[in-house]
């Protein structure tokens, strides 16, 4: 199959010995623009879309993908059986109650604020990544504490020299497991026992009821055993979040057969929002279902913008190697305007002029394109191999790096296009040029 006439003249006009030394300049410039264009979108997506994937990743392995609660109060009733409708709608994997509450853990040296999930430890690994994320202990101790914990006992308010066999405790502490980063702010590891301290009343208790002379408000306080620690990536998670049995807490915060939501699982966490629109529809009001993208929509929101300033910004990098395309194009019809004329006096029409510089100028931009494409993949896969980043401020060590083929053919289609409008002008004034133009000075 042999080439149109208007491509085989203008690969003559790339590869043809040219008296004027600037215009191949110029075309190696083009090119040249082009490439580092389409390799700085390349490796700059790659780069974001990694960061956010990997950021939703580390959420989604701590949270669930849809979280179902009371849009009139902060307690479920009846979860079980909401669990059982739950799990009866499509694309619903697993789904398992909690309860979710702000406390104060205390230990010998420090306090922090945290807040505390109650969970099912048997359940939890089928909503969450929690259980792959534990570095000491298992989920399972919440609800059957190791019998060989180091400590059994509150340090705080036994004196070693006082240990009898009255002192000693008849059971085993329930358990909790916190994050690495918690454990250490508390200056706690595997084993030890802390204090978790609440304000909640007892319900049906007034204010006054819990008035302590003159100490004023009095709180719950009950002791745990450090059965678990576990290590999410995500500094804020490990740092502000711990677990303990659903039961257990459901006996500290006095809330006998009540839970704060529903923790569900989907099988794709693409369709979780219609996911939940399913499960609102299916329990009817007072129920809500939220799902991952309502609850982080600030977070993706910011990125997702951020990802698309990125592609504006480095997408003049390409817009500049245009001008280029169109001041070589420029002198390249200057330089052939005795071979155009002659084309023209041979019959060949307005369109086949333009048509000979327009592929001129998209063979430019092609291979640019060519060039910058793999370009762009090494420069992502150095950066993700051999930058490393500095692990006391960066939750990850290196450049996680995510190319989709949308964002290939985003940045290929974007060069191809902005190179196709930087050849109208010049070729619609070879198209213009009158036979006897050229012909007149030869």
């Amino acid at each position: 199959m042999s080439l149109p006439y208007e491509l085989f003249i203008a690969l003559r006009y790339l590869r043809a010995k040219r008296r004027k030394k600037v215009i191949s300049l110029n075309t190696l410039v083009s090119i040249g623009g082009v490439c580092i264009g389409v390799a700085a979108l390349i490796a700059t997506l790659a780069v974001m879309t990694g960061f956010t994937e990997d950021l939703r990743d580390k959420i989604l392995g701590t949270t669930s993908h849809i979280v179902v609660s009371d849009r009139t109060s902060n307690t479920l009733e009846h979860y079980d059986a909401l669990v059982e409708d739950i799990l009866k709608i499509p694309h619903v994997v697993a789904a398992t109650p909690f309860i979710f509450k702000q406390v104060l853990l205390s230990s010998p040296s420090s306090a922090f604020g945290v807040v505390l999930r109650g969970i099912d430890p048997e359940k939890e690994g089928t909503v969450t990544k929690l259980g792959e994320n534990m570095v000491e202990g298992t989920l399972k101790f919440l609800s059957t504490p190791p019998p060989n914990l180091p400590l059994q006992i509150d340090p705080m308010q036994m004196d070693p020299k006082q240990k009898t066999e009255e002192n000693k405790p008849e059971k085993i502490l329930p358990g909790i497991v916190m994050g690495m980063e918690l454990a250490n702010r508390l200056g706690v590891y595997w084993g030890d026992v802390i204090h978790v301290i609440s304000p909640m009343l007892k319900q049906g208790a007034s204010i006054g009821q819990a008035l302590g002379g003159p100490g004023g408000f009095t709180p719950k306080i009950r002791k745990f055993s450090i059965v678990g620690l576990f290590d999410s990536g995500m500094y804020e998670y490990d740092s502000s979040l711990a677990y303990i049995s659903l039961v257990e807490a459901q006996k500290f915060f006095n809330l006998e057969n009540v839970a704060t939501g529903i923790e569900v699982k989907v099988d794709d966490i693409f369709l979780a929002d219609e996911v939940a629109k399913d499960i609102e529809t299916a329990l009817d009001f007072p129920y809500q279902a939220r799902d991952w993208k309502a609850l982080n929509r600030n977070l993706f929101s910011a990125l997702e913008l951020e990802k698309d300033m990125m592609f504006v910004i480095l997408i003049l990098i390409i817009l500049v190697a245009s001008f280029n395309i169109v001041g070589t194009l420029t002198m390249t019809v200057a330089e052939k305007a005795r071979e155009i004329a002659i084309l023209k006096a041979m019959g060949a029409t307005k369109q086949s002029i333009t048509r000979i510089f327009m592929f001129e100028g998209l063979i430019i931009g092609g291979i640019g394109v060519a060039v910058g494409l793999p370009l762009g993949l090494a420069v992502s896969f150095a950066l993700e191999t051999f930058y490393k980043l500095p692990g006391d401020v960066y939750y990850i060590s290196s450049l996680p790096m995510r190319l989709h083929f949308f964002d290939v053919m985003l940045v290929t289609g974007s060069a191809f296009f902005i190179t196709l409008l930087a050849t109208l002008y010049p070729s619609r004034q070879a198209a213009k040029m009158e036979p006897i133009e050229g012909l007149r000075y030869e």
